[in-house]
């Protein structure tokens, strides 16, 4: 089981059970959403993911794509601790960001299987070997 929590500590969440997917989105919202150049991402099913303390405000806005991305932040910190999209890839799970994971488990865990928006990775980034790569979601 994995556990983590906000910058401030008021959120606090579980993931049980094992993940779908990892993988670094470098998408000009994931950029925002990080302040930095991608995302590092586990994917879950919503029903693998328990938050135990704080309460969690939302934000939805039109992904570069067209879809609405939705994310879940602690409302003390903002913290961005999960993503849900309106996309039918993305249904019934949640998108966690890796950082999130107490203990620094979520990083060492957190070896890519893709990269996803690919033509948004900056130039001075290489890309990772042995991973899929797509230049926007797969599909």
């Amino acid at each position: 089981m994995l556990t983590g929590s906000c910058f401030c500590g008021n959120v606090k969440y579980n993931v049980s059970g094992e993940l779908a997917d990892k993988g670094i989105c470098h998408c000009l919202s994931c950029r925002k959403i990080s302040g930095s150049t991608y995302t590092t991402n586990f994917v879950i099913p919503e029903s693998n993911f328990s938050l135990i303390s704080g309460t969690l405000k939302q934000c939805t806005a039109k992904h570069e794509n067209g879809m609405d991305l939705t994310i879940n932040f602690c409302q003390n910190c903002g913290t961005t601790i999960y993503k849900t999209a309106s996309l039918d890839m993305f249904a019934g799970v949640v998108v966690l960001l890796a950082g999130t994971v107490d203990g620094g488990q979520g990083v060492e865990k957190a070896k890519p299987n893709s990269e996803l928006w690919m033509k948004y990775r900056v130039d001075w980034l290489p890309s990772l070997e042995g991973v899929t790569q797509f230049n926007e979601f797969p599909g």
